[in-house]
């Protein structure tokens, strides 16, 4: 049987200046365990938009196969970081074009926003 593969792309909570990550970092650890629950295999590609994410989301996207990929509502929601989003999307449709794309509100329902693509 092969398990489904999903790269999630967010922020980096320990590298936004002025955010609280152990709150975010307890999400996204309920975020996973709800994959490992329901058997997808779940990477976790978390960038800093001030650190050149480019290189880092490329390597992500590469580096297996996916059937979805997971855009973060910190990335999505935030409108001074429309440029990130849309290059997120951009880079996607170049590096995995048979992946789905797919959004979340929080890290705990990137599961959910996945299942909606792997049905």
């Amino acid at each position: 049987m092969t398990v489904a593969r999903v790269l999630v792309v967010g922020l980096d909570p320990a590298k936004i200046e002025g955010w609280d990550p152990e709150p975010v970092q307890a999400a996204l650890a309920r975020g996973q365990a709800r994959f490992d629950d329901h058997g997808i295999g779940a990477d976790w590609c978390l960038v800093a938009p001030d650190e050149n994410p480019v290189e880092t989301i490329v390597e992500a996207l590469i580096r297996k196969g996916y059937e979805c990929v997971v855009i973060g509502g910190g990335i999505r929601t935030h409108e001074p970081l429309l440029e990130l989003f849309e290059m997120v999307v951009n880079l996607v449709r170049q590096h995995a074009p048979d992946a789905a794309i797919a959004f979340n509100s929080s890290p705990e329902n990137c599961v959910d926003a996945a299942l909606r693509w792997l049905r």
